[in-house]
């Protein structure tokens, strides 16, 4: 399945994102694209991991390849410039990978659940966002505008790739959903895909939930289904023999795969990974650090957070613990369950989807006065530097009331204005470090995607440390570019000032955390490609029929 006859669209040149076009030679033989859905029973079984394995694999052995996703829900976006230069699905690029040759770019996603706080969705199609709606509007109204965009982006990228591994969303098997499906049923119609379906033995009910899900799946779907895999699983996988023997005797179905449970240490999808806005949680403590030597980087748990992905290069830094905190608990580590060496060293401010409801969030549980008092370094990204300015004006824009001025938490002299105008763009700027960056000269490339425009108060004493319109007094500093950690002398600096503020001495690590999409294709190397393809990328891979494992492996 995945070869049959399609026709090119209308050709537009795409640009890939920074780092997505191939390090491999892969080159498109032109006798049309092999595809590969990868389903799930449910959301967060892996089917990300699984993808960003496959492309991986698949760029190491010569073969052209693109990730795929035709509808996404996410708050984690970026600046990724489609075929219209406009702004795309940030997973996409994570699917991709730093190897492989496909555009992480080319796509239609439905975005930002409750961005307004009122029940509804942004949508963003081929990267311009059109309008904020109620599902029942979406479908009504949209769904077959979307449905035409993302058919015409995977023909786009099927013209130009041997093979396209695509990704559905949540479960295959929503019956209530079948007749507009887009990222799953439709997808695997439109693309003549084969289907391999992922089921979380982590969750529980594994093998109700598989069977349950082909039982449930239309008929036509059911027949493309090329295996399942079992993910997440932890302990001796011959203990599962009885219950796959079973499970492929009732559906016919091969178990291609039984996935031990790791994490790569690719960058979260969205908020499902994130805890909820009541629980405290920590990432980057299990880097061997002893808590006594690690410090605590708090991050308020905003309602509305999203790109909170840009907290992970500090999450991967040994003896740096990243802490969502409720807004409702303050930075003191009070709780005694926690500890009193919980308290936060260094405060991030992540951005949301919207500020101005978030802002008024932070005043209601009094989290405002919580960084107001707060004594170390402060870094807001994008809404997170909206929030600390002295004020946001035409603030209705954005927020669900009718307010003109919004006061900020007051920490940079500051003003946001907000307007209907979306700033997206992928920048490199010059750094002239200032506050917790002092000392970080040289570039730093990242990207911006906003609303509203920031600019400093009349006579307010502002240095610019990053992007024109960033702005920094004393250890706080704001800017509007994602991906800021991701640069190395601009992290090294915050982290050494955390460190300094905390009074203690960097922990001696040896070695680095190592490639996420390395892990990731070592996660997968156990499926047989071939197989999933129904032969089609045999003649693209070595003389086995297999992607050869990744160099470390």
């Amino acid at each position: 399945m995945g070869g049959g006859e399609r026709t090119s669209a209308d050709g537009d040149d795409e640009v890939a994102d920074d780092g997505q076009q191939a390090a491999g030679d892969g080159q498109h033989t032109g006798d049309g694209a092999a595809t590969l859905l990868v389903a799930g029973t449910a959301s967060h079984v892996g089917k990300s991991t699984v993808v960003a394995g496959l492309c991986r694999r698949l760029a190491d052995a010569g073969v052209s390849v693109a990730p795929f996703k035709a509808q996404n829900m996410s708050n984690n976006a970026r600046a990724a410039l489609t075929p219209a230069g406009k702004w795309g699905d940030r997973r996409l690029a994570v699917r991709a990978g730093p190897r492989s040759p496909g555009h992480a770019d080319d796509g239609h996603e439905s975005r930002a659940p409750q961005t307004s706080g009122r029940g509804e969705s942004q949508l963003v199609i081929d990267g311009e966002a059109v309008g904020h709606y109620e599902a029942g509007a979406y479908y009504d109204d949209h769904w077959e505008r979307a449905r035409t965009a993302a058919r015409d982006a995977y023909e786009r990228l099927a013209t130009e790739h041997d093979v396209i591994v695509a990704e559905g969303a949540g479960s295959i098997a929503e019956i209530n959903l079948h007749d507009r499906d887009l990222a799953n049923v439709e997808t695997a119609r439109f693309a003549d895909a084969s289907i391999l379906l992922l089921g979380d033995i982590e969750r529980g009910g594994v093998f109700a939930s598989l069977y349950g899900t082909l039982e449930l799946m239309p008929d036509d779907l059911r027949e493309r289904v090329a295996g399942t895999v079992i993910t997440k699983f932890r302990g001796d996988a011959s203990l599962l023999d009885p219950g796959i023997e079973e499970l492929e005797s009732r559906t016919g179905v091969p178990v291609s795969a039984v996935l031990p449970y790791d994490d790569p240490g690719l960058p979260e999808e969205d908020s499902v990974a994130l805890p909820d806005r009541d629980s405290r949680a920590v990432v980057g403590d299990d880097d061997g650090v002893a808590d006594a030597a690690a410090v605590t980087v708090a991050v308020p748990r905003l309602p509305r957070v999203s790109n909170f992905s840009d907290l992970d290069p500090l999450a991967r830094t040994p003896g740096v613990r990243v802490a969502y905190v409720p807004l409702d608990a303050g930075l003191a580590g009070a709780d005694a369950e926690v500890g009193a060496d919980t308290c936060a060293d260094a405060v991030v401010l992540p951005g949301t989807k919207n500020t101005v409801d978030d802002l008024l969030a932070l005043r209601d549980a009094g989290f405002d006065e919580e960084i107001r008092t707060f004594d170390g370094p402060i870094i807001g990204i994008c809404g997170g530097y909206q929030l600390l300015g002295e004020r946001i004006t035409n603030a209705a824009v954005e927020g669900t009331g009718d307010a003109d001025v919004v006061q900020g938490v007051g920490l940079l002299p500051v003003e946001t204005r907000f307007s209907e105008d979306k700033r997206v763009r992928q920048t490199t700027v010059t750094v002239d470090g200032a506050g917790p960056l002092a000392g970080v000269t040289g570039t730093v490339s990242g990207y911006e995607i906003h609303m509203g425009r920031t600019a400093p108060l009349e006579s307010a004493a502002v240095e610019t440390p990053l992007e024109p319109g960033s702005a920094a007094v004393g250890d706080v500093v704001g800017t509007y570019l994602h991906d800021v950690f991701a640069t190395d002398t601009v992290r090294e600096a915050f982290v050494d000032a955390v460190f300094a503020h905390a009074g203690r001495g960097r922990p001696a690590v040896a070695g680095d955390a190592g490639d996420p999409y390395e892990a990731a294709a070592s996660l997968v190397g156990g499926l047989e490609v071939s197989a999933l393809f129904a032969g089609e990328v045999e003649h693209k891979l070595d003389p086995s029929g297999e992607a050869p494992p990744s160099a470390d492996r």
